[in-house]
């Protein structure tokens, strides 16, 4: 299996998808891939505008996405994908048209038998067992919050470590806590903007320059740095 799972698309004040594209280069070798793009997550513009953006980023580093609103049958597609591709955005509607168009499970199959994959923000989230760290707004019902269950812990893509200013407002980690509380058992990555968790060969391991904080129910959150070693999330 392998997974590049990206807190977030694009840093402040950089174009979409620039900091982290050489790693997606790296990730996806050498050979140019045509990977399949599930575009779900976009509300307010269209597949087709998500998938020329991605596209943009993609020519770049000499690779390409193909939507997969252009296929007649989501699950074949899935199944012949080179690579897929999950971007950002709500992850209520991207869950809900994932399950709709019956993905989820050739997506846990087709990853589990090496094909790359790659998700940032939502698209990280749903490599996840559920949806219920991410921080949306539950615009439409998922139907369940089941998701791909790719890794066995959570992650909060787009972690924060403070309120904005003047906000009066729970905390992320307080967030975090009240989630941890009701599910102890379970591990939750607190995925900072700039950095990208990467999976394979039965190793995890985070990029960027950004610690991760993990959470779990009982214990003090750690601060974990790209040399230190993540495969405790694994178990």
């Amino acid at each position: 299996m392998k997974l590049l799972l990206i807190s977030n698309s694009t840093n402040p004040g950089e174009p979409y998808l620039d900091y982290p594209k050489s790693e997606i280069k790296k990730f996806l070798g050498a050979e140019s891939v045509e990977a399949v793009f599930i575009p779900y997550a976009a509300v307010t513009f269209s597949y087709d505008e998500y998938e020329a953006k991605v596209n943009n980023r993609f020519s770049e580093i000499g690779h390409k996405v193909k939507s997969i609103h252009h296929f007649a049958d989501p699950v074949e597609a899935i199944r012949e994908a080179e690579a897929i591709v999950v971007g950002g955005g709500n992850t209520w509607k991207l869950v809900r048209m994932m399950h709709d168009n019956g993905i989820i499970s050739e997506i846990r199959k087709k990853v589990l038998s090496g094909t790359p994959y790659i998700g940032w923000s939502a698209g990280s989230n749903v490599a996840c067992p559920t949806l219920r760290t991410t921080n949306d707004m539950p615009i439409i019902n998922p139907m369940t919050f089941e998701t791909c269950n790719l890794v066995p812990f959570q992650i909060n893509p787009h972690y924060l470590d403070n309120n904005p200013a003047n906000h009066g407002g729970e905390t992320r980690e307080q967030r975090i806590e009240e989630f941890i509380t009701e599910n102890q058992d379970v591990y939750v990555v607190g995925l900072r903007e700039g950095t990208m968790l990467h999976y394979d060969n039965g190793n995890l391991k985070l990029i960027g320059n950004r610690p991760v904080r993990v959470f779990k129910y009982g214990e003090t959150p750690l601060e974990l740095t790209a040399t230190d070693d993540l495969n405790f999330l694994l178990k």
